[in-house]
């Protein structure tokens, strides 16, 4: 399991499991080339939240094959920790992500602010701010709002719009990035 919390875990352990893992063929993008660009033949994930205490540091992806037992500790990392509801992130968001922090060059693990989100969670949240979208990507699993303390919030949006593979938003007041799945698109300052 790649998830830490403060048991932590070992190298060994983490390459057992990887070994262990089944792969299973990856799917065809029609944005491909935009989320792929600097993507690697290993593709990895690294996140912590601040809510749960959490950390994923996770190789999703090997030669073009997504590992089933990875995306399945990368959705259950990205849900929401409000209700504990997990939904499957969409491969292209978490594609994205990888990709725009491969553009970064930089080590540091993104702070997950925001994946998965309950139409619940989601009502709650847009009564309280007007930036909350109605028919939120979040809800399909599509969205995250991410953080890096070694960016800027221009630097990560500028990583992630040159993936040209879906959409961002730049909250600076927030200090937090936006990236999705959906339409090529950019709001925000």
């Amino acid at each position: 399991m790649a998830i830490e919390s403060s048991a932590g875990l070992s190298r060994r352990a983490l390459l057992g499991a990887f070994a262990a893992t089944a792969v299973v063929a990856a799917p065809t993008f029609s944005k491909a080339a935009g989320i792929l660009r600097n993507a690697g033949d290993i593709r990895r994930i690294r996140m912590y939240s601040a809510r749960t205490g959490e950390r994923l540091d996770m190789i999703y992806w090997v030669e073009g094959h997504y590992i089933k037992d990875a995306v399945k500790e990368v959705n259950h990392f990205m849900r929401d920790w409000r209700n504990d509801g997990v939904r499957m992130i969409d491969l292209r968001t978490i594609d994205i992500m990888a990709a725009s922090h491969n553009l970064m060059d930089v080590s540091e693990p993104y702070m997950l602010l925001s994946g998965y989100r309950t139409p619940q969670t989601n009502a709650m949240l847009r009564s309280k701010s007007r930036n909350v979208a109605r028919n939120s990507l979040h809800m399909k699993g599509q969205a995250a709002d991410l953080r890096l303390s070694s960016r800027s919030v221009n630097q990560m949006a500028k990583a992630a719009s040159a993936c040209r593979a879906g959409g961002v938003g730049r909250y600076s007041g927030s200090n937090f990035v936006h990236m999705d799945c959906g339409p090529v698109r950019a709001w925000g300052a």
